[in-house]
């Protein structure tokens, strides 16, 4: 069913934002993740509301699943396209004028158990889109992640010409490796083909349009301290990380697949929410729970679930800024935003 708290914020977009893309092919993978749905639905509203005309090549796994997700948002502007990312890209396509990457393996046991999977997919999805957009002269963005850093040095503010240390003998490494490798294969496709592609590195990403099921920390929180009951930590909480607001994630790729600079990669984030994740919690105690819930600690020593090691990452978001990008939404905003959202989600069955 469509979301009139979805709908809301995507028309806090200002309508010019969407401009570029009137009467535009845009192919986007991942379209039944948090990014890529957020993605789909935006040009949906923008078609409806300001009559966009944006045709849009949803690239899925799974039809069935695709429907649900996108309820409320289909319409004969939206193409479901059937296609096994590890694989050669075989569906039929017309001419592509943008295409979103956002396809990608994010679940932490995953990462843990299937690592040759995670990078697989990585490479051979990436390769083969940059293939296409070659042949299609199109523009292409690549949605990499923050974990792209790595360990930095104590104090080191995450600027993108920066790289940081990971551990390549841990399996869970598959993850961030694979986005450098997947931004190198970008930039070498720009620097010998001249595809125009650029890359987009997220912080971690809710709000309003978090998926049925979604089990991250954030909304591990945030469902703990509205049912008044403990937020239980795996580790020490001490990681330090960055957040952005899922709407003004998507005002980024919108910005950056407009004006983003070919070959160059661009942090999204609001600096704003840098945090440690035991900060988090507690600030969700304190605003969501009625005082009852309380903060407490059964660290998993042997790491079975795949959490990524404590790292002490600041992101930078000035290069993405100077395109005239700025974040609309801080933590508890975020955090407000997700609730009324799964309220609606809850009182619609």
């Amino acid at each position: 069913m469509r979301s009139n708290i979805l709908d809301k914020a995507f028309s806090q977009i200002d309508r010019d934002a969407f401009e570029p893309f009137v009467h535009k092919n845009i192919l986007v993978t991942g379209a039944t993740g948090l990014v890529g749905s957020l993605l789909v639905k935006a040009f949906s509203y923008a078609n409806e509301a300001y009559g966009a005309s944006v045709t849009i090549y949803a690239v899925v796994r799974n039809k069935t699943k695709a429907v649900s997700v996108l309820d409320g948002y289909l319409s004969n502007e939206i193409n479901l396209v059937k296609q096994d990312l590890s694989k050669t890209l075989t569906a039929e396509l017309p001419k592509i004028d943008y295409i979103v990457h956002a396809a990608a393996i994010t679940q932490s046991k995953i990462m843990v158990q299937r690592p040759v999977e995670v990078i697989k997919t990585s490479l051979v999805s990436t390769q083969e889109l940059l293939r296409l957009a070659q042949a299609d002269s199109a523009k292409m963005l690549y949605i990499s992640s923050m974990e792209y850093y790595g360990t930095l040095p104590k104090d080191t503010l995450a600027t993108e010409d920066k790289l940081g240390y990971i551990d390549l003998s841990s399996a869970r490494s598959c993850y961030p490796e694979s986005k450098r490798m997947c931004e190198c294969m970008c930039n070498a496709y720009a620097q010998q083909f001249g595809v125009d592609v650029c890359s987009a590195r997220l912080a971690q990403t809710f709000g309003a349009g978090v998926l049925e099921g979604e089990n991250r920390a954030f909304m591990q929180f945030l469902r703990s301290a509205l049912a008044n009951e403990n937020i239980t930590l795996k580790t020490s909480g001490l990681s330090e990380t960055n957040y952005i607001n899922s709407i003004d994630a998507i005002k980024a790729i919108l910005t950056l697949l407009a004006s983003g600079i070919s070959g160059e990669a661009y942090n999204v984030v609001n600096e704003e929410t840098h945090s440690t994740i035991r900060d988090v919690a507690q600030l969700v105690i304190d605003k969501f729970s009625n005082g009852t819930s309380r903060l407490v600690f059964d660290i998993d020593m042997k790491n079975t679930s795949g959490y990524a090691a404590d790292v002490k990452l600041k992101l930078c978001a000035k290069k993405l800024e100077t395109l005239g990008w700025s974040p609309q939404y801080g933590l508890i905003d975020s955090f407000k935003q997700l609730q009324c959202y799964l309220n609606e989600q809850q009182a619609n069955g």
